[in-house]
């Protein structure tokens, strides 16, 4: 395992000060995130010529990227461009957004299996946010998704489950299926608070990862209030706080 963190820490910035912000806070890896709705980077932007951002994002930093952060669903050619980019960049991991709440199983299974397709072959490992609205917000579907879809794992973002539509749930049964995770510390009713005062128990969760054999990110992915956009300092503390405390873990 190794700590990272994710460029939406930063989402209101460019990809290119939010890379230096990374630095500024000493992180080495870094997941890229990507919203066709924000400034930050455009997936359609990424996907059009992989090979002139691979050059852009070698000009922008020395960071290592270490995956491909996806906000929105995206069409296969976008996906096919995408992971042309990622095979550049020597990424092996991705994150995609799950279907809403009441999308039909068997139509998300075959989204599902068509983006598993095409990502085996470039050697890129597929995986749900596990998040509130969505399909992965009950800790049974998200399990029964990955077993309907070989090579399909899930990015464990443990808050929603704490913070769910219907209260904390137990997510014990997606460990085996976990391939990537973002962080942050909450307690029900705050999906994000300061580091140390909600109930995520990170040493807990890590050594359930390393019963699976987990070697992948444990990712700082902050979420502050719109109120606190404009924080820097705060939003450094607590990301300082959290990176601290992962490799005190490890």
């Amino acid at each position: 395992m190794f700590v990272a963190v994710t460029s939406r820490c930063f989402r209101e910035k460019t990809f290119a000060e939010a890379c230096q912000r990374v630095v500024d806070l000493e992180f080495d890896k870094i997941e890229i995130w990507m919203d066709h709705h924000s400034d930050h980077l455009d997936p359609e932007f990424v996907a059009a010529e992989p090979e002139k951002f691979y050059s852009n994002f070698h000009e922008i930093t020395r960071l290592t990227p270490i995956a491909f952060y996806l906000e929105h669903d995206v069409s296969p050619g976008v996906l096919k461009g995408l992971l042309q980019a990622a095979k550049l960049l020597k990424i092996t991991q991705m994150t995609l957004p799950a279907s809403p709440v009441g999308t039909p199983f068997n139509t998300e299974i075959d989204r599902l299996r068509a983006f598993v397709s095409l990502s085996s072959q470039e050697g890129v490992r597929i995986s749900l946010k596990t998040s509130s609205g969505v399909m992965t917000e009950d800790p049974d579907t998200a399990v029964e998704l990955c077993k309907a879809v070989p090579g399909l794992g899930l990015t464990l973002d443990p808050s929603y489950y704490i913070c769910g539509r219907n209260g904390s749930v137990s997510y014990e049964r997606v460990f085996p299926y976990v391939f990537n995770t973002h962080l942050r510390d909450s307690k029900p009713g705050e999906l994000q608070m300061p580091v140390g005062l909600g109930q995520i128990d990170y040493g807990r969760l890590i050594a359930q990862l390393g019963k699976e054999n987990y070697q992948s990110a444990l990712s700082v992915d902050l979420l502050l209030p719109d109120s606190e956009e404009g924080t820097e300092d705060s939003r450094f503390l607590e990301m300082r706080k959290l990176r601290m405390l992962l490799i005190s873990l490890l």
